[in-house]
């Protein structure tokens, strides 16, 4: 692919106001970069460590929950020709040890990438449009991204040091101000501001036009799980469409297609939201447990998908609303069929129509002192234990993102002496339903609702079906020692989740930590 020009070549391409075929246009970095950002390397030190000259402002930072002294700043996200963004990235190495790999912490994990040498992780969350939006891929690589061979950037990098590195992928929808940058590293960096100017590239970066040769746009949708605490009933909101999953054995005895006294409540419930909504369309599918054959599943599904249509569809107060009813036997399951709970799950009708437009927020009427501009989290800590060392939680914050979502950060320490590993992160009752192991062993309760929220899913086509991500700090792969803790050592951990405009506050639990009263920021 010939589309690359060197950035030291642009700049007279520029001032007679001509263009780089095949190069976003660019513009050069300040000339004398100030010498803070360019500490001296060991001498000792092993390995290529090109960089660390970048003297750019972070926009915004985190820090790679794996790898602590991995820190992660976005130093320029652009928005070119209105319909691509340029996100830069500095990756520091900020300890005194050992150089560090960046780029399998820095790959996408829901692609097969071969060699790990691609920034293929950088993205962006278009909240709005429920989408985690990652770089282009071209024809003859993963991504429109860095590369650690084609940009010499080197395996690792050294203690005081630093690299850049950068990602094409589309804009966020809607032209917004600010976008959530995203990577595999650590928490989402919320409210990055986005400039519409030419990106300022530092020397030997070279940004290709995604518009010089054909790219393939990847995407992964994001839904957002919720269920009532009574088990009755389980949602998942992707932006567009909201899917009510009703429980089979609250609607019906078993293997029967005849609804029980208990089904029009929850059916009511349940006509509420489709009255709510602006779409014309209800789809109902029936669906089992892999238990039986196809011969028994394929008609029992159909027909209680059936019977919850002829019982809701006189429920619905809305005019012109058309009804659909299907049956899929089992084989589109929700969880896995190894366990008595992934069974109970996926025996379900699930009532699929537009999302229900949000109500407006009630004025707020609590005084001054209940609802403080800044929220006490002092408390917001819990004890538990692991390998027999004592292990610490501290909530960092549950905050508002646009589109109805909410990010939750939280640090786990290793109080003891000794190393323990804290698996009881990945461990919830829903972990087989992930294509990976995550840290999903978290629930937001609304109380006053009794309703329970869990970690949002990245949704990827497969050829027979969808696999499922966790969107949460990842637990496996190359991040697999992320819950192995040494004596004193702290990581934090993040998990996206829904959160209604009206939420104020949500129950948190934690793995094995105790509930806590998070205010919402």
């Amino acid at each position: 692919m010939n589309y690359r020009i060197p950035v030291a070549l642009l700049t007279p391409l520029m001032a007679a106001g001509l263009s780089a075929c095949g190069v976003i246009p660019t513009a050069a970095p300040p000339a004398e970069p100030p010498p803070s950002r360019a500490p001296a390397v060991p001498p000792s030190s092993p390995g290529p460590s090109p960089g660390g000259l970048d003297g750019r402002p972070a926009l915004a930072e985190s820090r790679s929950t794996l790898t602590p002294d991995l820190k992660v700043e976005v130093v320029g996200l652009n928005r070119v020709k209105g319909k691509h963004l340029v996100a830069q990235l500095r990756l520091s190495h900020t300890g005194t040890g050992e150089h560090i790999p960046w780029t399998g912490e820095m790959g996408d994990s829901t692609r097969p990438l071969g060699q790990i040498r691609w920034a293929s992780g950088i993205g962006v969350l278009d909240e709005r449009a429920r989408a985690w939006i990652l770089p282009y891929k071209p024809a003859g690589s993963p991504c429109l991204c860095s590369d650690q061979d084609r940009d010499d950037l080197g395996y690792f990098i050294d203690a005081g040091r630093s690299i850049d590195v950068y990602a094409v992928l589309p804009a966020p929808s809607g032209d917004p101000d600010t976008a959530t940058v995203v990577t595999p590293l650590g928490p989402p960096m919320p409210d990055v501001p986005i400039s519409d100017e030419p990106p300022v590239t530092p020397p030997g970066m070279n940004v290709p036009d995604p518009d010089a040769e054909p790219v393939t746009t990847v995407t992964r949708r994001l839904v957002t799980p919720s269920q009532s605490l009574d088990r009755t009933e389980e949602t998942t909101d992707d932006g567009a469409d909201l899917s009510v999953s009703l429980s089979s054995d609250v609607l019906f005895a078993v293997n029967k297609a005849t609804l029980t006294g208990r089904a029009r409540t929850i059916l009511a419930r349940t006509a509420k939201l489709i009255d709510a909504s602006p779409g014309a369309a209800v789809r109902v599918a029936g669906h089992a447990d892999s238990s039986g054959t196809d011969a028994i599943n394929d008609p029992l599904s159909r027909r209680r998908a059936q019977a919850v249509r002829a019982a809701l569809s006189p429920l619905v107060t809305r005019q012109g609303i058309t009804f659909q009813a299907k049956g899929y036997g089992s084989r589109s399951p929700l969880y896995g069929n190894d366990t008595e709970e992934g069974k109970r799950r996926n025996r379900r009708v699930t009532v699929t129509f537009a999302k229900p437009r949000p109500a407006a927020p009630e004025p707020a009427t609590a005084s001054p002192a209940e609802t403080p501009e800044t929220p006490d989290e002092s408390g917001l800590t819990g004890t538990a234990t692991a390998d027999g060392q004592p292990i610490s939680l501290a909530v960092n914050g549950l905050r508002r993102l646009p589109g109805g979502l909410g990010l939750l950060t939280y640090t786990v320490t290793n109080e003891g002496d000794g190393e323990a590993w804290f698996n009881e992160l990945h461990l919830a009752k829903d972990w087989m339903s992930f294509k990976y192991q995550a840290a999903s062993n978290i629930t937001l309760t609304d109380e006053t609702a009794r309703r329970a929220y869990l970690p949002g899913r990245l949704q990827v086509p497969t050829g027979d079906g969808v696999d499922s991500y966790c969107a949460c700090t990842d637990v496996s792969g190359v991040r697999l020692a992320t819950e192995k803790f040494g004596p004193g050592q702290s990581r934090r951990f993040w998990g996206l989740f829904e959160l209604p405009a009206d939420a104020s506050a949500r129950t948190v639990k934690i793995a094995g930590f105790k509930e806590l009263q998070v205010p919402v920021r």
